[in-house]
């Protein structure tokens, strides 16, 4: 199903995630898009969320929007995380209702998932505990858009779908050592460590931690794929498919970027969530969603873009 001529507003599209998600709609031929910049709209004001339906005249809102951070900046900004992340998707949520928004598609977050969750994660299991402590506030900020949605399609016959992405990685990611997640971060301290001729690194944790990672041009495909074809009530996995511990992804990128230096775990820091890694069999069902990169290239691809961004 085509969305035709539909305005679609992208939240956060001019972000790492979101203009992946732009390239791919105008690929899929989708040419009235509206992106709404933070310069203009702060989508935690609820003045400036009314200004943008106004001015979108909207017919469907996929929400990327958000403000994000690796563990150091969950555990540094708890109440920022949550408090931002509610607000702005609990109010544009509501304002879309209001304004007879044909479909709302929330971008979740794979932290909403209990601490303890089996491997690999069903969306069956979501609400069986507690997330990990360390980006809680974020991962329950997040989920409240699913309940929302849910409460909506029941009272209001609102149109609302929820989709859980795994941890994205890929060309256009954050690098600020201050707030990048693990892929990207790994990638700049390996590369400043090699042109500084520094012969160690240190790493959080003990590497046992495992983590599974989505390229972010495969999860803007899927969600095109759940824009057009998913209307359920149910949340969805957005997922490589595949499981790999901290240590092997560090050992994967020191290769890559040929750094000869040594690790030094620092096993005081926290390792976050034990385990994750997703069943994408939702996704392939409902949508006919599969990732298709290689994590191998798709590092690669990742680290070539550092490089060039940085003129290295």
């Amino acid at each position: 199903m085509k969305l035709d001529n539909a305005i679609i507003c992208v939240t956060g599209g001019d972000g790492f995630l979101g203009r992946h998600l732009i390239e791919e709609l105008r690929y899929s031929g989708y040419s009235n898009l509206f992106i709404p910049t933070i310069d203009k709209y702060d989508l935690r004001s609820l003045k400036d969320i009314k200004r943008m339906y106004a001015d979108s005249k909207a017919d469907i809102v996929i929400h990327l929007a958000a403000v994000v951070g690796g563990i150091g900046a969950n555990r540094e900004n708890p109440g920022k995380f949550f408090f931002d992340n509610a607000i702005m998707g609990i109010q544009l949520m509501e304002e879309a209702r209001l304004n007879h928004i044909s479909k709302f598609v929330s971008i979740g977050t794979i932290c909403a998932y209990p601490k303890l969750t089996p491997v690999p994660f069903s969306e069956d299991n979501l609400w069986n505990g507690y997330p990990e402590e360390t980006n809680a506030p974020y991962g329950l900020a997040k989920k409240m858009l699913l309940v929302q949605g849910q409460a909506y399609r029941q009272q209001y016959g609102f149109n609302s779908i929820y989709l859980l992405p795994v941890n994205l990685y890929g060309p256009g990611d954050n690098f600020d050592p201050a707030s990048s997640h693990v892929i990207p971060a790994l990638i700049k301290k390996c590369i400043d460590a090699k042109l500084g001729n520094k012969n160690s690194i240190t790493v959080w944790g003990t590497g046992q931690a495992t983590r599974e990672f989505l390229y972010a041009k495969d999860a803007a495909k899927a969600i095109v794929l759940a824009t057009e074809l998913y209307n359920g009530d149910l949340p969805v996995n957005l997922g490589a498919g595949f499981e790999i511990s901290i240590k092997d992804l560090v050992e994967m990128i020191v290769e890559l970027t040929g750094f000869k230096g040594k690790l030094i775990w620092d096993t005081s820091k926290p390792d976050g969530q034990p385990r994750r890694m997703l069943n994408t069999d939702r996704a392939k069902i409902e949508f006919g969603f599969e990732a298709h990169t290689s994590f191998r290239k798709g590092l690669q691809t990742t680290i070539d873009y550092y490089l060039n961004r940085s003129n290295i």
